[in-house]
């Protein structure tokens, strides 16, 4: 077996760490000997994770929309640790359904925690690496920053931003001169998350994507970017293929996309509406992995 690269007292914050690809990174940063900020707005869940991984490890309640929280977190990282080497913007929620169907107040929540959220903390990252004339800035985008996916709509154009954001500020930095200042963007495939589970959902149907990666695979690709970094990468075979699709037949990959997304929302089994943990966390989804491929294949 490969031995795992050390991380020894690099300090990384990490939002959205409650569950998902941050609950993942984070346990496999700290088992590399990294200082891991860990911010979510489940407090509780981000106590016992940071028991569990000891103490190089300290939870902040944070909700991303709001700069004061940030702001917070922030100053929580520095006091504990003195700086901050690596922020990844990883919180991130979603509403799916008819564009039409989906209340205006759950598309602009979207809004506000995806692209508002990635804002406020590249915000206080970038002032800070400035500072220090090096780190490294890792925001998490989808494939939908580069393929319109009909019926996820807000959430489409939410990653499509950050990952406008993200080039922006990477010929920012350059054009000032900080070669050791990098900002990186990552582009997953659905994920076997509790994302699904946490979405707000209009459909009609339940929330699901087939086929589904592994959160595994997208965990790493993040802290490869910690030794390599790029300024954009498609996590994934089915990412990486959509991804120069949409570059070589745009027209033609979207068209193909979005019936295929229609298909699968249309084959998932009947669901109410929901507005998911949009506003209020959710007690259950708590694990790196989500379940959802184990609960298609019982439907």
């Amino acid at each position: 077996m490969a031995k795992k690269k050390s991380h020894e007292g690099v300090t990384v914050v990490i939002t959205g760490a409650s569950s998902g690809f941050g609950k993942g990174v984070a346990r496999e940063l700290a088992a590399q000997g990294a200082n891991v900020v860990l911010a979510a707005r489940r407090v509780g869940l981000l106590e016992k994770l940071a028991e569990e991984l000891g103490p190089n490890a300290v939870a902040v309640r944070t909700d991303v929309s709001l700069e004061e929280e940030v702001a917070h977190l922030f100053e929580t990282a520095l006091a504990h640790f003195g700086k901050i080497d690596v922020w990844i913007n990883n919180a991130g929620v979603g509403a799916i359904g008819p564009f039409t169907e989906i209340p205006v107040k759950d598309l602009a929540r979207v809004v506000d925690v995806n692209v508002k959220g990635t804002i406020n903390g590249s915000h206080f990252a970038l002032r800070h690496f400035k500072e220090m004339k090096r780190g490294i800035l890792i925001n998490i985008g989808s494939i939908t920053s580069e393929i319109a996916f009909p019926y996820y709509t807000g959430y489409s154009a939410s990653k499509h931003a950050v990952l406008g954001l993200s080039a922006a500020l990477n010929e920012e930095v350059k054009l000032e001169g900080f070669d050791d200042i990098h900002v990186c963007t990552v582009l997953p495939w659905a994920t076997d998350t509790p994302w699904f589970e946490h979405t707000g959902n209009y459909t009609g149907h339940a929330a699901e994507m087939k086929p589904m990666d592994d959160p595994e695979i997208v965990i790493e690709a993040i802290i490869s970017l910690i030794d390599k970094p790029q300024e954009t990468v498609a996590v994934g075979a089915k990412s990486k293929a959509s991804a120069v699709s949409s570059h070589i037949l745009p027209g033609a990959t979207e068209k193909m996309n979005a019936k295929f997304v229609q298909k699968v929302i249309e084959d998932a089994p009947p669901a109410g509406p929901t507005n998911g943990s949009l506003y209020i966390p959710m007690e259950k989804g708590t694990e790196v992995e989500g379940g959802i491929r184990e609960r298609m294949k019982r439907e």
